[in-house]
């Protein structure tokens, strides 16, 4: 059962995006030149000589400097950047203007893929950032299987656009402080026209795959790139939630360079090269990204032992509009492998309940202190026509959250 909204008219998420017209090409290059203009930067081109539209640009995705970046690459190509909903949130107009392709995270769109098929036909670009978020810890996300068939169906060139440096400029954990880093991007034909019409999607999706890795932490180490700033660490315990000593969900901290557990004393500091080191111990992990994908591994064998389960009292907006945010007040929400996600709550005199299958949500989108509605951490659950805004009560949950759900499907899939 859905929210009672009475006389709201929802937005019609899969309208055709228009063609950019060409003097906004131009006035986007000009802003994003402007927004980084204070920004050290370099941008590299492999085997894109003479590559014109149409072709897919398949994006990482670090931070709002990425559409900034890939902007300055491309022009004056126009380009068509798939944007998730909540970035139509009172600029819808801009947004259409522009020519962007409207969707929302982790549904099945059948129009999403007609809206992209629809902008290639016209002979423009087409940008995806198919991690479909911003890289909680600096590298690669899940990428969907279904990248090679729409790959395959739309027989045009693959661009890989690998941004390094990103999120060391602005962590996704702590992205109000901005850090001096030298941004690279590179853009890199990976498949021609020919390439598509002869490989299998297998083949495709391993290109992508392979071409689409990165790791901010060791890029940084590798190239000595020092951050000297007296707060880099605070925040970190957002990702880096579980501690590895006395395995405790719910004691880290951060302040700034360090991070602590409170519940068996063990600190780490973020060093200027973004390793880490244990201060008064072994150091398990110098590496933020393999502390992160330990965590991960955690929560994959809690599923599979059974144990994994999550319930809580909950604050929910959503957003049938892109216009206003609808508070729907309290509501709980429970998550477990069997049933995927399950939020209930009553709005307007009417119980509602939202549902989400474990393979229904393949990755789930979070938010580390989100300024739209509220200043503090929420994750995102979106169905096919809404999109439900969840504040927990309990603290520091939404990193596992994430890891549970993309966990939970690859499990399921990878059994059928």
């Amino acid at each position: 059962m859905e929210v009672n909204y009475k006389n709201v008219k929802k937005y019609n998420v899969g309208k055709k995006p228009i063609r950019q017209p060409i003097y906004l090409t131009w006035l986007i290059w000009f802003l994003s030149f402007i927004m980084t203009l204070f920004n050290k930067k370099k941008v590299e081109k492999i085997n894109m000589e003479g590559l014109k539209g149409p072709y897919l640009m398949l994006s990482n995705h670090m931070s709002f400097i990425d559409f900034e970046l890939t902007a300055l690459a491309t022009y004056p190509q126009r380009v068509n950047n798939v944007v998730n909903y909540d970035g139509y949130y009172q600029r819808a107009w801009l947004m259409e203007w522009i020519g962007s392709i409207c969707t929302r995270k982790f549904i099945t769109d059948l129009q999403l893929v007609k809206n992209i098929n629809l902008c290639l036909n016209r002979k423009d670009v087409v940008c995806i950032y198919p991690e479909a978020r911003y890289s909680p810890n600096g590298s690669t996300s899940y990428l969907p299987e279904s990248l090679g068939k729409l790959v395959k169906m739309n027989k045009v060139p693959v661009v890989a656009v690998v941004h390094r440096g990103n999120h060391l400029l602005s962590p996704f954990w702590n992205f109000r402080k901005k850090r001096k880093v030298l941004l690279h991007t590179t853009l890199t034909q990976i498949l021609t026209k020919e390439d598509v019409e002869n490989k299998s999607v297998e083949e495709i999706n391993k290109i992508i795959q392979e071409s689409l890795q990165y790791d901010e932490y060791k890029y940084q180490k590798e190239n000595n790139i020092l951050i000297k700033n007296k707060d880099r660490a605070e925040n970190l315990h957002k990702i880096l939630y579980k501690c590895p000593h006395c395995k405790d969900e719910h004691s880290m901290t951060s302040k700034g360079t360090e991070l602590t557990c409170s519940k068996c004393n063990h600190t780490w500091n973020l060093n200027e090269n973004g390793t880490l080191t244990c201060l008064n111990d072994q150091t398990i992990f110098e590496s933020i990204t393999d502390w992160f994908e330990w965590e991960r591994k955690e929560v994959r064998e809690e599923i599979i032992r059974g144990e994994y389960s999550y319930e809580d009292d909950v604050e929910v907006y959503s957003l049938p509009q892109p216009y206003k945010f609808y508070k729907l007040g309290k509501g709980k929400i429970r998550h477990n492998a069997k049933e995927g996600f399950v939020l209930n709550g009553h709005y307007n005199n009417q119980d509602y309940q939202i549902t989400r299958l474990p393979l229904q949500i393949e990755g789930l989108h979070v938010e580390y202190d989100y300024f739209r509605i509220k200043r503090d951490d929420c994750f995102v659950i979106n169905t096919e026509n809404d999109s439900y805004f969840i504040y927990p009560t309990k603290e520091n949950v939404i990193t596992k959250l994430a890891f549970a759900t993309e966990e939970m499907f690859l499990l399921l899939k990878n059994k059928k």
